[in-house]
């Protein structure tokens, strides 16, 4: 892959760029890193604002090439040069610092993640909250007992109802924002009762760049705290620090709430939530994964991860689900030959995942 945008330099030439580059004297001698030919320049300077250093041939080092560390777009000096042991350390850094946090904690690995790092930082003074609804299936509720249980770390549970909202239950493409909103609003209520000013969610790096994430919206409104985010952790390194605290759901996959299983625009009703919930016990109970029971009003349809298509269409699987799933209410029972796909009855094929 060829360098792009880079500029060439005798040492002893300022390394600056007119935006707070370091001068030769900072220079390091590392290679420069590629870059793929299909990310543009930003703002007609570079991408990764690399300076190779041709350096003198009296230099010790001459002959390497390297660039400066001091990087004007941070962001992608963040991602691309702090490890995750720097992140972590330095998210951790960033809780103690606290007099106390609540995590918006639903036993998904995000928010496992974060509950992990401020009862490490914290002890005593950290609490993982689970708000739970008519959307948060009851398995999910255990399972966030289990993890929390698992880290160490006090769990509350507060209580509240998406259906005493019209607008959520208007299913619109901003339903996930009034849900997040409901949702962290009791998270921060609770907060106020045990004397904590700091509420804490899962949102992770990678989340503000995957399309329509309307809940995202609330979190800022709320000014709920994201370490995950603020740090620079995607998803990928999640899951690695989920490993580094040897956490049982560092490859649990992302669960939404019960209501996207809904398409928009069709109401969201306390009887459909609880047959889509009864659904997708049938799926668990034969070890499926990944998956959805989608609600098309009266018509289900059932997702499964790609890998797992061949068990779905396993006879005696089907025989189950057309009789299990099929008594819930459901008039016809149907299985997806394109498999599981992230928010295919949402606005711009996205969902909200319980972090």
């Amino acid at each position: 892959m060829p360098v792009r945008a880079v500029a060439e330099r005798e040492v002893g030439e300022p390394a600056s760029n007119g935006r707070g580059g370091c001068t030769a004297a900072h220079a390091s001698p590392l290679s420069v890193l590629p870059m793929p030919a299909d990310q543009p320049a930003l703002g007609g300077a570079f991408w990764l604002f690399p300076t190779v250093t041709r350096l003198t041939k009296d230099h010790p080092h001459h002959g390497t090439t390297g660039f400066c560390a001091s990087i004007p777009y941070r962001g992608v000096m963040e991602s691309t040069q702090r490890s995750v042991e720097d992140k972590l350390a330095a998210a951790r850094a960033d809780l103690a610092e606290r007099d106390g946090v609540l995590v918006a904690f639903s036993g998904g690995v995000d928010s496992s993640v974060v509950a992990a790092i401020a009862e490490d930082a914290l002890g005593a003074d950290a609490v993982a909250c689970t708000a739970r609804s008519e959307t948060l299936p009851e398995a999910e509720l255990q399972e966030a007992k289990r993890v929390a249980e698992e880290i160490g770390i006090r769990h509350d549970i507060v209580e509240f109802s998406e259906l005493e909202s019209e607008a959520f239950i208007e299913n619109d493409g901003d339903r996930c924002y009034h849900c997040r909103s409901m949702r962290l609003s009791a998270m921060f209520d609770r907060a106020k009762e045990l004397d904590i000013e700091t509420v804490c969610d899962g949102t992770n790096a990678a989340d503000p760049g995957e399309g329509h994430r309307p809940g995202l919206q609330a979190v800022e409104e709320l000014d709920a705290t994201s370490p995950l985010l603020e740090h620079d952790i995607t998803k990928e390194e999640v899951r690695e620090i989920a490993d580094h605290y040897d956490l049982s759901v560092a490859e649990k996959p992302s669960m939404a709430c019960l209501s996207s299983r809904i398409p928009t625009g069709l109401e969201v009703t306390e009887e459909k939530l609880t047959r889509i919930e009864q659904a997708e016990r049938v799926l668990r109970t034969w070890g499926f994964e990944q998956f959805r029971v989608r609600d098309h009003d009266g018509i289900a349809r059932i997702e499964v991860g790609e890998e797992e298509l061949e068990a779905a269409l396993d006879p005696e699987f089907v025989a189950a689900a057309r009789e299990h799933i099929g008594d819930l209410g459901f008039e016809h029972v149907t299985l997806d030959l394109e498999g599981y796909q992230t928010g295919s009855v949402s606005p711009a094929n996205t969902e909200e995942f319980t972090r």
